[in-house]
């Protein structure tokens, strides 16, 4: 599995379409440059506020589908959470947008066809669409397995239904599909898809639990991190996690440019949001060189 790095560009794009998907908003934009640049899992940045904000921090999201309309749209999917994502909600077609992409590191792809499960958590899903198309166009296999709290907050279980193998879905008060989370259903969908590797895109603590059953099956996992971002380009340091290097050594990594993607089995998850005392370079520790932390890895 590999990808190559592309050159992210900067553009000002026009609102295509907005739309509403139950707990979400949806948002087409005429972005040419970023659209022939993308690679299922990379992501943009979107400047918020307006000219005399008082917002500098862009805010990053996943692409959930580019398109040849217009030479190149790119669609993003978003929850409200704050003034920035209130702003954005409240745009309206013809409406300009900055913005930067793609960055970050896509999901890489199989070489061969083989089973693949892809697994998303609330609008966290909608970046595996065009992931499952790509692993479609190679021969592969592709079962989804979608969550959330509630059927309104669970995304493109539609799309997923026309796409996948198989399609499981789950919310935790029972709403829509199965009650409980994806990690209850997901052992039961990979030992029926005889599934050799899993892919997921959503909220840390169910990136974790995903992680946690794709060890146990002995499979390789592939997750897209949800971390707060700054820049988007790995100068401010927001969006660092500890994630174990080849060699057994844990750094602290960008993931708006290491990731967002990373093999699930190497992301500390139960340390995110501090730095390990054996982590590389970590205030008052010391780096433990040589494979002194090998924990879950393959």
């Amino acid at each position: 599995m590999g990808e190559t790095a592309v050159s992210p560009v900067q553009v000002t794009g026009t609102v295509l379409t907005t739309r509403r998907v139950d707990a979400y908003h949806a948002l087409t934009v005429v972005a040419p440059g970023i659209a022939e640049r993308f690679r299922p899992g990379h992501f943009v940045t979107v400047a918020v506020g307006g000219p005399h904000t008082s917002m500098p921090a862009r805010r990053a999201f996943s692409v959930h589908d580019v398109k040849p309309d217009y030479g190149g749209t790119v669609e993003f999917v978003f929850a409200v959470r704050g003034p920035g994502t209130s702003w954005l909600a409240e745009r309206k077609a013809r409406d300009t947008l900055d913005l930067v992409g793609p960055l970050g590191r896509p999901f890489p792809l199989p070489r061969d066809p083989c089973a693949c499960v892809l697994v998303g958590g609330e609008y966290g899903s909608a970046s595996l669409f065009a992931l499952a198309d790509s692993l479609q166009q190679r021969g592969c296999r592709v079962d989804f397995v979608l969550g959330a709290a509630s059927a309104d907050r669970v995304f493109g279980a539609l799309r997923a239904r026309r796409m996948g193998e198989t399609t499981t879905l789950t919310t935790e008060d029972g709403s829509l599909g199965l009650r409980g989370r994806v990690t209850d259903a997901l052992p039961s969908v990979i030992a029926d898809a005889r599934a050799d590797v899993v892919y997921a895109a959503g909220p840390m603590a169910m990136l974790r639990g995903v992680t946690a059953v794709a060890v146990e099956f002995d499979i390789p996992v592939q997750v897209s991190v949800e971390e707060a971002m700054a820049c988007g380009y790995g100068v401010c340091m927001t969006c660092v996690i500890p994630v174990i290097g080849e060699d057994g050594v844990t750094r602290m990594v960008r993931s708006c440019v290491e990731g967002p993607v990373f093999r699930g089995e190497r992301v500390r998850f139960e340390d995110v949001g501090t730095i390990p005392f054996d982590a590389l370079g970590a205030p008052g520790g010391r780096a433990q060189e040589g494979g002194a932390h090998t924990r879950n890895v393959s």
